[in-house]
Formats: C-alpha cells, sequence, structure tokens
C-alpha cells in the first residue's frame, strides 16, 4: 500500500474515532464560552455583604490555642460576629463582645442568612441542612451545610459553621456544569481532567491532526499532478 493511501486510511479510522469526544468538545465548549460566567455563577443573585455594626468593645475569640487561618469579623443578620478559619480546616464563629464560642446555626439563622443572602425576587422554597459527607455534587466543598432552595430553581448553600455564603447555584449552572463535564469526558463527577479516556482521546485527536497536515501538501500535489497531465 502507498503511504499516502495508508496515511488516509490512518487518517480516516481515526476520525471516526474522535469523532463523539469532538462533538462533546464543540457542542459543550461553544455553550459554554456563549454564556457570561458571571451569570452563569448566580452573581446577580448575590447580596452586598451587611454593613458591620460594633456595639462594643470587641474582645479576641477564646479559640483555646487552637491554629488560626484567618480571623474576621462579620454582620449577620442578628449581629455581629468573629469567622474563624483554622489551619486543620475548619470553621468557627465566636461572639464580638464576649469571646466566647458560638454553635452551629440554627434553622431559624439559616433562613436569616438565606434571605439577607439572596438577591433575586424568587421566595425561600425550602431550607434543609445537608452533612460534610453528604455534599450535593453541585456543591463540592465537603463542608456541612444549610442549602436554601429558592423557587426560582437557585439553591444557596451557606456555611453551617459560620453562616458564610458558599455557593450560589442556579439551573444555568447546573446545565453548564453538564456541559463542562461532557467537555472533559468526565459526566459523572465532572472533576478529573487527568483521566484515561480524555488523554487517550486528545492524543488520538492530536495524531490524527498531524496526519492531516502531511496529507495536505500530499493531496495538494496530486491535484496539481493531474491538472498538469490534462
Amino acid at each position: 500500500m502507498r503511504p499516502r493511501r495508508a496515511l488516509y486510511q490512518v487518517h480516516l479510522w481515526l476520525g471516526w474515532l474522535i469523532a463523539i469526544p469532538f462533538l462533546f468538545w464543540t457542542v459543550s465548549g461553544l455553550w459554554m464560552v456563549a454564556r457570561p460566567i458571571e451569570e452563569v455563577r448566580g452573581a446577580h443573585l448575590r447580596a452586598e455583604p451587611l454593613p458591620l455594626v460594633l456595639t462594643g468593645k470587641v474582645v479576641a475569640p477564646a479559640t483555646d490555642g487552637r491554629k488560626i487561618l484567618t480571623a474576621r469579623l462579620e454582620q449577620r443578620p442578628w449581629g455581629a460576629q468573629w469567622t474563624i478559619d483554622y489551619v486543620d480546616g475548619g470553621v468557627g464563629r465566636f461572639d464580638p463582645l464576649t469571646g466566647q464560642y458560638l454553635k452551629r446555626l440554627t434553622l431559624h439563622e439559616a433562613r436569616q442568612v438565606a434571605e439577607a443572602s439572596y438577591a433575586g425576587k424568587a421566595s425561600l422554597a425550602a431550607l434543609h441542612f445537608v452533612a460534610a459527607d453528604r455534599n450535593p455534587l453541585e456543591l463540592r466543598r465537603n463542608r456541612p451545610a444549610w442549602e436554601a432552595d429558592f423557587s426560582d430553581g437557585a439553591h444557596l448553600y451557606l456555611d453551617a459553621d459560620s453562616g458564610a455564603l458558599l455557593a450560589v447555584r442556579t439551573e444555568q449552572w447546573r446545565f453548564y456544569d453538564f456541559m463542562w463535564g461532557l467537555h472533559i469526558l468526565d459526566p459523572k463527577m465532572r472533576e478529573d481532567t487527568h483521566h484515561p479516556l480524555l488523554i487517550v482521546a486528545a492524543t488520538l485527536a492530536g495524531v490524527a491532526t498531524l496526519v492531516g497536515l502531511v496529507l495536505l501538501p500530499m493531496a495538494t500535489r496530486l491535484r496539481r499532478r493531474k491538472a498538469s497531465a490534462e
């Protein structure tokens, strides 16, 4: 078999093998770049942080020697609080006037924070607690959280230990996330960008492209010879 014929056959079969991955990459990539990322992330649904109001002298939090990564004063609907991020990955909140530890958010507090964090016009339809080891796929934060579901399809996730807004997930975000899963050929977990299927598909696509580049000048020369022979 002539080299050009052999390369043509290789190019043809590689094209068939990578047709579906190419379709996934193209369609998902086109949709993702067509949507403003701020809109996808629900930036328009995030309310501005409440202004900090202190009613007395601030006292350092009583963290009992636990190593602190960051400490910040934040306002919540019921008042100010210390929000502490620990080196070990934990989170806690403390009363800024006494320094005493405050327990995990109650249902009532979670409702207050959810409504204060949401800038949309829909109503709060449901509110429930999700454990760190049972986070839904759309959160991916491995934190205990309150999930606030609004009637427009938006989900707000609030850190159960601090009340911080962890994520805003909209219907558009969920479709974007699905498209991202197709784009990286990981539609189930939508996180792994270094798995064998993706590596093999990308390698085959690269080989097919190189073979096509080799075939192009060969085909051009063949057409020229045929044209000059006529």
